[in-house]
């Protein structure tokens, strides 16, 4: 009777044994379906493991999942980037897809229907949104280069595939390119850099970019000094603060760049100004994104600033090669020569 019972208890902790490893085994199945990314907060996100639908709410960023390989896992996009003549050529299809929202506005139930597994964004109350129609959504953001690395990592750990060893090599070019300006200007001291005055676009001429920005980072790489002493960027100021500042250089940023051009140099009120007598008022480029702020594309913007801040430093760089270089590494578009001066020169697609 004894042999009986304990063979019944061996034959119960073998079952219970099985059942266990059963369970187990269904509950790596299941977590194998998911994997977790931490955001630019530091915050987990739970996401599909394979990843195959995005809707990317914030401009910049739909830059960078083109850089990624990842354009073709968009299934929303943003007004702002499809009005981007240069996105457009680079990659028609973002004309076609779903574009529920126009600066900071979101229209969330159009974004449901095109069931996105994941949703990038920067505004912190479209990452609320998301979430609470439950949707995993992943804060992407940035002001300064570190901050471009880290995005790029975040959005290309989201995209899985070979997303993360793009971003890999991307921020080896990145770093190189800095490396290279700081080289040729480290040993300019203050006194020696032109001051440059930032404007945001030209359709605000009193909108500029201060310290502790990534405008504030490529002016220092390229051998210059801010202008303005204030921090932050997009501040506004008045007229009087900037013929107090007298900057050496006026550099003017997005597509509107030529008709604040024309604007600030028929206005007497600008014609003190260092920049304007000297005639160093620039237009930014723009490519798939502006170069200047919140793009992929500021590794070249590094160079061109060398180029119009110290020119005979950066007399070596032939940018045209290197931004016909660039889209052909990292977005996959052979420029010619005329597109790659028209996109240096601030210009869209003829």
């Amino acid at each position: 009777m004894k042999r009986i019972v304990v063979f019944l208890l061996a034959i119960m902790t073998a079952l219970l044994m099985v059942a266990g490893c059963g369970t187990e085994n269904a509950s790596q199945g299941k977590q194998s379906d998911t994997r977790v990314v931490k955001d630019i907060e530091g915050t987990e996100v739970t996401i599909p493991k394979d990843i195959t639908k995005v809707a990317d709410l914030w401009h910049a960023n739909n830059q960078v999942v083109l850089m990624l390989g990842g354009a073709d896992t968009l299934v929303s996009t943003t007004k702002n980037v499809q009005g981007l003549p240069w996105f457009a050529k680079v990659y028609p299809r973002i004309k076609e897809i779903p574009a529920p929202v126009k600066g900071t506005d979101v229209q969330m139930e159009e974004i449901q229907k095109v069931n996105p597994q994941v949703v990038l964004a920067s505004n912190k109350s479209q990452i609320e949104m998301a979430r609470n129609a439950g949707i995993p959504a992943v804060r992407v953001n940035f002001a300064d280069y570190d901050g471009l690395r880290k995005t790029v990592n975040i959005t290309a750990d989201v995209l899985g595939g070979k997303a993360p060893d793009i971003a890999k090599q991307y921020i080896a070019y990145l770093d190189g390119k800095i490396k290279f300006a700081e080289d040729k200007t480290k040993a300019i001291s203050d006194a020696d850099r032109p001051s440059v005055l930032h404007i945001v676009g030209g359709d605000d001429l009193l909108k500029v970019d201060g310290h502790k920005t990534i405008i504030d980072e490529w002016i220092r790489y390229a051998g210059g000094k801010n202008a303005i002493t204030a921090d932050g960027p997009q501040i506004t100021v008045t007229i009087e603060e900037i013929v107090k500042a007298n900057p050496d250089i006026i550099i003017i940023g997005g597509t509107q760049s030529r008709k604040g051009i024309e604007q600030l140099m028929n206005d007497p009120q600008w014609a003190s100004l260092k920049a304007v007598q000297n005639g160093r008022v620039y237009s930014n480029p723009v490519g798939t994104f502006n170069w200047d702020r919140y793009s992929a594309e500021s590794a070249l913007q590094i160079l061109w600033a060398g180029q119009i801040i110290q020119p005979q430093l950066f007399s070596d760089v032939n940018l045209v090669k290197e931004t016909q270089d660039f889209y052909k590494t990292f977005l996959h578009y052979d420029l010619s020569d005329v597109e790659a001066q028209r996109i240096i020169a601030g210009e869209g697609p003829q």
